[in-house]
């Protein structure tokens, strides 16, 4: 029918995982590391947190990025290290989601193009209840940033 449309997915920053690890271990009670899977098939990342007086260890993989290849891998596989420990999980159960789109500027609605460069403005849907932090765990604004969708036509 020729309207712009977005899906949008929820996703926990790697600068999120890191706070949320700070505030519940403590700056010095956790630790990550990277590994190189050979022949460019990749990096895993392992999340250590010490409980009692050993340090446990998940560890989960994502391949290279074809932006940013190096960065981009060792988040992901920071990103799937952490669902390991249960950060971000929760993200699983969400349904999918359509944001509001206008080809007109709106007034705090993001910005994006689709692929044959049409700018397009878009609002994405509220969580629900059950997946906002609870009170006084609200997320700082570094860690809301939201990025433009990929968007198909």
């Amino acid at each position: 029918d020729g309207k712009v449309w977005a899906m949008v997915l929820a996703y926990v920053t790697n600068r999120a995982i890191m706070k949320r690890l700070d505030d519940v271990c403590g700056k010095a009670g956790w630790r990550n590391e990277y590994r190189d899977i050979p022949n460019n098939g990749g990096v895993e990342c392992g999340i250590s947190i010490k409980i009692d007086s050993e340090w446990v260890t998940k560890w989960d993989a994502a391949e290279n990025t074809q932006v940013e290849a190096v960065k981009g891998g060792r988040s992901g596989a920071m990103k799937r290290a952490a669902v390991q420990w249960g950060i971000g999980r929760y993200l699983y159960n969400l349904e999918e989601g359509f944001a509001q789109t206008s080809l007109d500027k709106k007034q705090g609605w993001h910005r994006a193009k689709l692929k044959d460069g049409t700018g397009f403005y878009w609002l994405p849907p509220s969580l629900p209840n059950w997946a906002m932090p609870a009170s006084g765990n609200q997320p700082s604004p570094e860690n809301t940033n939201q990025k433009s969708p990929s968007v198909d036509c």
